[in-house]
This record gives C-alpha cells, structure tokens and sequence, in this order.
C-alpha cells in the first residue's frame, strides 16, 4: 500500500469517531469554541485554517456537512469557496452567522454567489438547535435513504425481515465489507445464512451487498473532487485497484467509465433491475435473519 493510499485510509478512520456525524468547519476561534458545545453528543467538528484545507477533509473523511463563517470570509477566499461548492455540491455548504457588523451583508451576499445556499444563524438561540438538526438528521437526498425507501416500495408487503436485509446493505458503515459481517451483526450464521439464499433461487448475499457498495461509489462520484483513489478509501476498498477490479467485475467496465455512465440513482435502478424486481415474489416471502423462517416451516409442512 502507498504512503498517499495509506494516509487516505488512516484520516478516513480518523474521521468515523464512534456513531457521531463529523463536520468541517472554517470559523474564528469563538465560533470554534461555540460548534463545539453545541455539538456535544451530537457532532464532532474539526476545525481549518484555510478552505483548501476543508477541500483535503472532504476528500478524506466521512464529512456531512461544511460549515464556513461569515465573520471570517474575506474576498481572497471567494475562488477556494465556488471550487469547494463546485467540486462537492452533495455536501452541503453552510454559511454560518454570529454577530453583526460593517461587512456581514457584504459576506453573505459574496457566499451567495460563490454557491453557498444555506445559512445558520446563531445570533437567535433557535439558530443552534436548527445546527444540530441540519448536521445530525439524514438528509432526503442521501442514496442511501432513497435506496430504503425505493426497494420497500418494490417490495411492499414483504416481510420485515426481508426489508431489514436492503436496509442493512445499504446503511452500514462502509468498513462492514463482507457477509459473515452482516450475517454476524444480525445473529445468523454466515453459512446458514448464505445457504437460505441459494436454497429458494436468490443471487448469492455478497452480489446484493457488492452492487449496493456502487450504489454508494457512483453518489460519491457526483462530487467532481473525488478521484478514484478518494472513492475507494471513503467506501474502504483495499486499494484504488481493487476498487477498479470489484467494477469490471460487477459492471465490465473501467471506473472512469462506470463515473461517466452512472449517477447514484441510475446505479440503483440497475440494482433493482437485476437484483430486486426479478425476484419479487419470492422476496416477498422471504426472511434472511429469521431464526426460523415462515417459508422453511411451509415447506416442512408440505
């Protein structure tokens, strides 16, 4: 592993500490002190010195969310804050508002047009609370939210069980890369688990969790500044060239290629199409994690 993949990798685990949403966050030491306590339990912020440096996190970590001062933009800094904006428009950018003077309206308006859309202000109490809720709660337009919400409405009327399955493989951690893991987190023995697969006709658990895992690789590659070495390591590939492997693999196509053909939602659809609606009736009755599954003591019966 290279000295460049191995940094990649370290600040990615850096920045996953524990169950908490990390954020960026280029503010006045005040303005530092005040995210955070108002994040405690909630987020944890780390704090730059330049908006380049905001770039690097974002390259890097896990980041839901930037949060850029208005007390302490100056104009030098307009190219950096429309090339952040432009290079990762799924982040959301927050202007944040602390105090009043000569050159906010002039600050505010100059995020503005540099593409920041969203504002925060603290000079009102409410202000951090509706911090905590835009940094902790999930947003709509994350894939994997849609990606739960799509395959329950494919598979309405499934069972509970089943459903888990989807919302498992598509909401665990990106370090949660194999089967035994998710056949383990779930109480169920990976090779019993598998097995229930192949026993009623399903394509085998670790394709539905490989083409999940690109579900989440081509909303990565939306942002325009991540390169594939960035996405590989957010998502926890080995290496940039296993990443490339796991693509030709599963899609016969280059990772460049598979960039230039799929977004987020266009990935799932393959994955429903393929992988979901195919096999609708016999997910509708079917139950990975269930200590004794209702179709196994149906077939018992018969």
């Amino acid at each position: 592993m290279s000295r460049d993949s191995l940094h990649y990798r370290t600040a990615a685990a850096v920045g996953r500490v524990g169950s908490k949403t990390a954020v960026a966050t280029f503010l006045t030491p005040l303005e530092q002190q005040r995210v955070d306590a108002a994040g405690q339990g909630c987020y944890v912020a780390f704090h730059r010195e330049s908006v380049e440096d905001l770039m690097t996190d974002l390259r890097t970590r896990a980041v839901s969310a930037v949060l850029v001062s208005v007390a302490r933009y100056q104009t030098q800094d307009a190219p950096s804050v429309a090339r952040l904006v432009r290079e990762f428009p799924r982040v959301p950018a927050v202007a944040l508002l602390t105090s009043n003077d000569a050159r906010t309206t002039q600050a505010l308006l100059a995020l503005g047009q540099q593409g920041v859309r969203s504002l925060v202000d603290t000079r009102d109490p409410k202000g951090w609370r509706e911090l905590r809720h835009l940094v902790t709660t999930e947003r709509e337009d994350l894939i994997e939210q849609h990606a739960v919400r799509q395959v329950r409405v494919d598979l309405s009327g499934a069972p509970e069980d089943c459903l888990r399955f989807f919302d498992t493989i598509f909401r665990v951690p990106a370090y949660v890369s194999t089967v035994q893991q998710i056949a383990r987190t779930n109480n169920v023995l990976p090779s019993t688990f598998m097995s229930r697969f192949f026993r009623v006709g399903l394509p085998a658990p670790k394709q539905y969790l490989a083409v999940a895992r690109l579900v989440r690789a081509a909303r990565l590659f939306e942002n325009p500044g991540y390169s594939i070495t960035h996405v590989a390591n957010h998502l926890e590939y080995s290496s940039a060239q296993s990443f490339s492997r796991h693509v030709r693999l599963h899609l016969s196509c280059t990772p460049m290629e598979f960039r230039r053909r799929y977004n987020g939602v266009e990935m799932l659809n393959v994955m429903r199409e393929q992988l979901v609606l195919p096999y609708r009736e016999i997910l509708l009755h079917f139950e990975p994690f269930a200590a004794t599954p209702q179709w196994s003591v149906l077939r018992g019966a018969q």
